[in-house]
């Protein structure tokens, strides 16, 4: 269930034609594409927060070439995601992730994004999960332990929101970018493993860790799409076509 974000209130929203409204009569509008807009000025430090629109279609076009379809297959083997499950996709992007898994083993899915572009992006290819804009960083807007199964993927942490919105049953999978992961345009990169650990330990318990690394041969246009999907790329330089590393540490937690 859906609660209200504004502050103080957090009253169950409820449908009413084509808005979200509370009882204290706080209304949001459900978008023609589906999503609905929870964001709360006071929530986004920039008139447009979140990926562009730009960094949204290159990451499209990388998921629609394949690349990462080897990282979703390890997601969905370590949490085990079933017809079964509510899923929350924190942070989820355009929803490859999210989609993927909904579409492939009909879970009820819910995703959100601080991002208008992703947001739509995920409403128009995967209309059969429920969208929300919202910052997740500081309040999951739904009601205590809704889901039995959260995905933060390469996203953003919020421990203790994420364990009111868990069943005490449920599972948390947390992917990270690996130290590997496109070393060949980043360079090696930090190990985060025990930091993430260190953030979920009050509230979590680690139950299963996995690195999934895959390889992909890019031509240039594949390669300018990651460089315009991540942030601070090593090269200076524009480059052509190459093998590309990609590489998550997977780490699965249940609430504690």
């Amino acid at each position: 269930m859906l609660i209200c974000p504004v502050r103080n209130c957090h009253l169950p929203l409820v449908r009413e034609e084509r808005a979200l409204r509370c009882a204290a009569r706080h209304s949001f509008d459900v978008s023609r594409t589906g999503y609905v807009n929870l964001l709360q000025p006071q929530e986004r430090k920039s008139k447009t927060p979140g990926d562009t629109p730009e960094a949204v279609a290159a990451r499209r076009r990388l998921h629609d070439r394949g690349v990462t379809l080897p990282l979703l297959r390890a997601i969905a083997e370590l949490t085990g995601v079933s017809s079964a499950d509510t899923v929350l996709d924190a942070g989820c992007g355009d929803g490859f992730y999210l989609g993927s898994l909904s579409r492939e083993t009909g879970c009820d899915a819910h995703g959100i994004d601080i991002s208008l572009p992703a947001i739509e992006a995920a409403a128009r290819r995967y209309p059969g999960a429920e969208w929300i804009i919202g910052n997740a960083d500081r309040f999951v807007p739904w009601a205590d332990q809704t889901f039995s199964l959260l995905l933060s993927i390469t996203a953003r942490m919020n421990a203790p929101e994420f364990h009111r919105v868990l069943r005490p049953d449920g599972r948390l999978l947390v992917a990270l970018p690996a130290p590997d992961d496109l070393l060949e345009l980043r360079g090696v990169g930090r190990d985060r493993v025990e930091r993430t650990l260190e953030t979920f330990a009050g509230a979590f318990e680690l139950t299963a860790q996995h690195r999934a690394t895959t390889h992909a041969e890019l031509d240039a246009a594949g390669v300018q799409d990651i460089l315009h999907s991540i942030y601070r790329p090593l090269r200076a330089e524009t480059p052509g076509a190459m093998r590309v590393t990609f590489s998550l540490d997977l780490l699965l937690f249940r609430p504690r």
